[in-house]
């Protein structure tokens, strides 16, 4: 019967399905039937003499390291879970308000479905949940990001072969191999773009005497970030406190140096690799060796890492298209067909997936 309900009718009954890229860094939400209609960065700015909401998403994020004393702009998702709740709760209103904004008027909450990273604990995945449901949410349905990513890069994943993800966020970096409409092998690491900025912030300390905030490490980190030698070298100049006089000082930036910079953390990412490649079965591991391994979050946007990680695991790698956008592309294609991936959602505790 529900084929012959008009479409707006049966929004105003149900409520609208969303998708959502919980990240460390960006948050993005997909609304079915409109696209991807919110990419936010994860920061919400707090008056701590109220306590409420000044702004949230690029607002805040430009409030970062430029706040009053009773203003505080706040990450609430580290390392890819939530550490504030209350505050990732009113980011997730505030979001999802936006994105349903020219969505007509329904009776319930949308359905949502949020992917998180691999690895993480029944209580962080709990704490996902109550926030997207008192966000607003009526049923939230939860599934690993490299999974997602799969699903939104189109890799066979519920065929018998095996396909491999590197996804490198803002917190975390998770490393997955899949076949069979489930997990293989992964590896879920604490080591991702949030820390490439802090070892660019800590060089720049230990070899120029110079302190800057995590938003210039980031800049300088898009314009100068590789990890292998560059044709021809590029540089940028810095500007920052001297830590020896107290005063305001720049300095000339190469790309040499943010590569010896961050070389130490994209090294334990390549391991990381190595080991769930060791750990894969060899018919699965000679799937990946056909097709390739893909990279996908902003950290797979450093220039030559697919060569460096082929260099180190001796397997092929590849920038996804729009590596910033597959998991949330993943979420899009679950939210047109609950039945088909059911089976790999993390629905602890919840009531059985309703099909479409």
């Amino acid at each position: 019967m529900k084929q012959w309900v008009p479409r707006w009718i049966q929004k105003f009954v149900e409520g609208a399905d969303v998708g959502i890229d919980l990240g460390t860094a960006t948050t993005l939400v997909y609304v079915r039937g409109r696209g991807i209609v919110v990419r936010e960065p994860s920061v919400v700015a707090l008056n701590l003499k109220t306590g409420t909401v000044v702004a949230v998403g690029a607002e805040a994020r430009a409030m970062l390291g430029r706040t009053p004393q009773h203003l505080r702009a706040v990450r609430p998702i580290v390392e890819g879970v939530i550490s504030e709740f209350d505050i990732a709760q009113e980011m997730m209103r505030h979001l999802l308000a936006r994105a349903l904004a020219a969505e007509p008027t329904s009776l319930t909450g949308p359905r949502v479905v949020i992917g998180v990273p691999t690895g993480i604990t029944t209580v962080e995945i709990r704490a996902v949940r109550d926030a997207a449901k008192a966000a607003g949410a009526r049923e939230v349905h939860i599934i690993e990001e490299p999974v997602a990513a799969a699903i939104g890069l189109r890799l066979p994943i519920k065929e018998a072969q095996g396909s491999m993800v590197v996804d490198i966020g803002g917190g975390t970096t998770d490393i997955a191999v899949l076949s069979l409409g489930g997990v293989v092998e992964s590896k879920n690491l604490r080591i991702a773009g949030d820390t490439f900025d802090q070892d660019i912030a800590q060089y720049l300390r230990n070899e120029f005497k110079l302190l800057v905030g995590e938003k210039t490490a980031e800049e300088i980190k898009w314009k100068l970030g590789a990890v292998r030698e560059l044709p021809k070298p590029i540089e940028t100049v810095v500007r920052g406190r001297d830590l020896v006089s107290g005063l305001p000082r720049e300095v000339a930036v190469t790309d040499s140096d943010i590569r010896e910079a961050i070389a130490p953390s994209v090294s334990l990412i390549s391991e990381g690799i190595r080991e769930v490649v060791e750990s894969t079965p060899p018919e699965v591991l000679t799937d990946i060796m056909e097709r390739g391994a893909f990279l996908v979050g902003g950290g797979a946007l450093l220039r030559g890492l697919p060569e460096y990680f082929r260099d180190e695991v001796g397997l092929p790698f590849s920038v996804a298209p729009d590596p910033l956008l597959a998991v949330v592309r993943g979420t899009a294609a679950i939210l047109e067909d609950t039945r088909q991936y059911a089976d790999i959602l993390i629905t602890h505790d919840e009531e059985p997936i309703a099909a479409n």
